[in-house]
């Protein structure tokens, strides 16, 4: 929230302060001052840029977690009141996307919806999207025993009702906790789809996307940029 206040650079400057490429920081006398982490190759201030950076992946884990408890609650909801052939469909779906790893099937859907920050949120959302509705399903099969729920239907309570003003508000309590510990593997993928070239696009201050740009520095010399 405070990188603007926080980062003593732009991340971003224009145009690119080529004449400071690769400079290291406040360990050497060789360093530029105000950018106590040195450098990228295009002269931009590392520190800003992580600083900026955090901003971005935090967004992406947020987005991509928000998108996997919405589809999770509304498919594990439907799943588990239902129950019958709509749950055996919905499930046996949810255990084909679970025979693939996370990673692989965030690539394909990318590779399929085309690249960006904002198309690998979707993607993650959707990856994350089975373990939520598997848990929100869980929580729904109990809660649709209760005795408040045998009430509302004998009352005459339409489904729609039963479900929004009763099942989900009761049921959500577990998807909420699970998301909070969601956060950072999705942070970690979206950084992850971004080093791959996937995710957030140059020049855009992510942490992926930062380091398979500077990675090969490691043994060039220039270590402080990765």
């Amino acid at each position: 929230i405070l990188a603007g206040v926080i980062a003593p650079n732009d991340p971003n400057p224009s145009p690119p302060q080529l004449e400071n490429k690769l400079k290291p920081g406040f360990w050497s006398d060789e360093g530029v001052p105000g950018m106590p982490l040195g450098t990228d190759a295009l002269g931009r201030c590392i520190l800003s840029r992580i600083i900026y950076g955090a901003r971005v992946s935090l967004s992406a884990g947020f987005v991509a977690v928000a998108i996997a408890m919405f589809l999770g609650i509304l498919f594990g909801t439907i799943a588990g009141y239902f129950g019958g052939w709509v749950d055996s469909l919905i499930m046996r779906f949810v255990d084909i996307m679970f025979a693939f790893p996370a990673l692989l099937l965030a690539i394909v859907i990318v590779a399929v919806i085309g690249q960006g920050l904002d198309k690998a949120m979707i993607a993650i959302g959707v990856v994350y999207t089975p373990q939520m509705a598997r848990i929100i399903r869980s929580s729904v099969l109990y809660i649709k025993e209760m005795e408040y729920i045998e009430f509302q239907k004998a009352v005459g309570s339409s489904n729609l009702r039963i479900i929004f003003r009763h099942v989900i508000p009761n049921s959500v309590a577990p998807v909420i906790v699970y998301g909070t510990l969601m956060l950072a593997t999705a942070i970690l993928d979206a950084a992850a789809l971004g080093f791959l070239g996937l995710g957030a696009q140059p020049p855009t201050p992510e942490w992926g996307a930062m380091l398979s740009k500077s990675y090969n520095y490691i043994v060039g010399g220039a270590w402080w940029a990765a």
